[in-house]
């Protein structure tokens, strides 16, 4: 079991079920193979959620000592309970972890959460950061939920975030850093396998590709036609609830308004709403790689352009690459002051990270993942995504 732990890179899916035979992550339910991804795992809520007054960082303390001086009260959602626009909630996870000195770990809400306006991150005890887990973590893990657009019901062993592991041979804090493929290995597998591509199924030349710290990745507000059509959604204010464990349920109509392109291919974006739009390029993450949507130059405009980042290995990629890249879906929310966008302007990074090795399934139908085909496509709740 330890000898993987002379590499770097993610963990795939069958060395997670390793992991969590040897007891370096522990659930007070069972880990069955649902939960795992091929380069992720699914962390799921405990039963009792506790509504503070603000987020917090635990520091100097455990997490618990930190809600004891906020919590205002509890909630039991063993059976689902309602979880309030706006307020502050934070959940122990069903699971805990037991980390090896060079084993560290990353979250990230699933695509879903993100896409439903859902801010979550994870902590830690003792931690000063939100997602990241230091290396040889021993200890629980809590979930903060603000829900900021729509009121939800969540329910215990729901998963909305998930955990990614990374190992460094060296062990160190760098165990993530280890992982990340720079720009320049980057290019040259972009020039025998292409990792982005047009509509029309023709690769984006590496010459035209951007990268720095990452592949860069435009945003799509154009119609191909030239017909107005839809771009993009915003989402309702004052909708109803939406219970998580409801699939292709909710009518689209009654939570988001569409945006339609503009003769001029540009939009303006109101402060502080909610956006879902697509990218303009297609992606793909190789089995050998995984892929994170990271934060954007603030430079470039006071905009959020992601809550979820995970890309598993084999996105719009599939088994052998015979996928030619799938949209990345962008949850935007502009802050300060309205904010024009243009067709193409590039919005959006992706930082790949090298597999430890490349894992036994890839992202795609026969792991029953929810968006391996999408274009611009909302959450799983809604009809006709």
């Amino acid at each position: 079991m330890t000898d993987f732990f002379d590499s770097n890179g993610v963990l795939p899916d069958h060395i997670l079920r390793d992991v969590i035979r040897e007891g370096y992550i522990t659930s007070d339910l069972t880990i069955d193979d649902s939960c795992i991804q091929p380069s992720s795992l699914d962390l799921r809520l405990g039963p009792v959620c506790y509504r503070i007054r603000s987020s917090f960082l635990p520091h100097k303390e455990r997490v618990m000592e930190g809600v004891a001086d906020l919590e205002m009260y509890q909630i039991d959602i063993s059976n689902g309970a309602i979880l309030e626009k706006g307020n502050v909630y934070l959940i122990p996870l069903l699971e805990s972890l037991n980390l090896p000195p060079n084993i560290s770990a990353r979250t990230n809400p699933k695509s879903s959460t993100g896409r439903l306006d859902i801010f979550t991150r994870v902590i830690t005890d003792y931690g000063c950061r939100f997602e990241d887990i230091e290396p040889g973590y021993k200890g629980g893990l809590y979930m903060e939920i603000v829900p900021k657009s729509f009121t939800i019901k969540v329910k215990a062993g729901q998963a909305l975030n998930q955990l990614r592991l990374f190992t460094a041979g060296s062990g160190g804090d760098n165990c993530v850093d280890a992982s990340k493929i720079t720009d320049s290995e980057l290019l040259a597998y972009y020039k025998k396998d292409p990792l982005l591509y047009y509509d029309n199924g023709q690769a984006v030349p590496a010459d035209k590709a951007v990268m720095k710290g990452g592949l860069f990745m435009g945003i799509g507000i154009g119609s191909a036609s030239g017909d107005r059509e839809i771009v993009g959604y915003k989402a309702k204010k004052n909708s109803a609830v939406i219970d998580l464990d409801n699939i292709r349920h909710y009518d689209v109509e009654e939570y988001w308004e569409p945006i339609m392109s503009h003769p001029d291919r540009h939009i303006i974006l109101e402060p502080e709403e909610f956006y879902i739009f697509a990218s303009t390029e297609r992606v793909r993450v190789p089995l050998d790689m995984a892929g994170e949507m990271v934060e954007f130059d603030a430079g470039s405009g006071e905009v959020r352009t992601h809550y979820a980042g995970f890309f598993d290995s084999g996105f719009g990629y599939g088994q052998g690459g015979e996928i030619k890249g799938t949209k990345a879906v962008l949850e935007v929310r502009p802050h300060d002051v309205p904010f024009r966008i243009e067709d193409g302007q590039i919005f959006c990074k992706i930082k790949y990270e090298r597999m430890l090795q490349s894992p036994s399934s890839y992202y795609g139908a026969d792991i029953g993942s929810h968006y391996h085909k999408q274009g611009l496509a909302l959450s799983k709740h809604f009809k006709n995504i």
